[in-house]
């Protein structure tokens, strides 16, 4: 769902009241902000609010599975968690989730992350910083299958329409896959803000190939 100026809406699930509450208290310092849904278990509808905060460790369970299921159907997810390994958060970010926030990181960092997903715009906290830089593919930011799938039949001269039906989404998940993989390459200090942009880095990345795409130095890439 696009976000229009007025109240962002946001979901949290943690399986621990207490950090709901907490969560609810900081965000509501924030009046672009408003609580839509909390709860102890992934009960969202996707594309019902516009950022879901999600704790990855929901009754013993890792959930980045879940993620990738919410970010397929175009839910913007901040991962929260107290676990801050470096495969946890890199999985998390591969999965597809906007941003990772660590649980330990505070008010603010809370908050700006949750601007910034609805707005599509890039942000890393320490913790996400940290990981990136210790991760030697760090320069080359983690797309879903979904965002290199959209991607590339995208650069295929379809439009995105044509790409949704293949896809067999909407045209505005499309859109989110696409806003969410330049959100990734910008993390990186690797900016795609045109359709040639982004198939220029696709290409650096081996993401596809000049053989995979139809009319290759002739086409236009001229939408946005």
């Amino acid at each position: 769902m696009a976000v229009t100026s007025g109240s962002l809406s946001v979901a949290v699930v943690d399986d621990h009241p207490v950090v709901i509450e907490g969560i609810q208290a900081w965000l509501s310092q924030e009046p672009r902000i408003s609580v839509r849904h909390t709860g102890e278990a992934v009960e969202v509808r996707p594309g019902a609010v516009d950022v879901l905060i999600l704790d990855l460790n929901l009754h013993g369970r890792l959930v980045v599975d879940d993620i990738a299921t919410l970010a397929a159907a175009g839910q913007r997810v901040i991962a929260f968690s107290q676990f801050t390994e470096q495969r946890v958060v890199l999985e998390s970010l591969e999965a597809g989730a906007c941003e990772f926030v660590a649980k330990n990181e505070g008010r603010a960092h809370l908050v700006n992350a949750v601007l910034a997903a609805a707005g599509d715009r890039p942000y890393v906290t320490p913790t996400a910083a940290g990981v990136l830089v210790g991760d030697r593919g760090a320069s080359r930011p983690r797309l879903s299958s979904q965002e290199r799938t959209a991607l590339l039949w995208w650069f295929q001269s379809m439009s995105k329409a044509s790409v949704a039906r293949r896809m067999g989404v909407s045209v505005h998940t499309v859109d989110i896959y696409i806003r969410r993989a330049r959100v990734k390459y910008a993390q990186v200090g690797r900016t795609a803000p045109t359709k040639a942009d982004m198939l220029a880095r696709a290409i650096e990345d081996g993401l596809v190939t000049p053989d995979d795409i139809t009319g290759y130095e002739s086409a236009a890439f001229n939408e946005h």
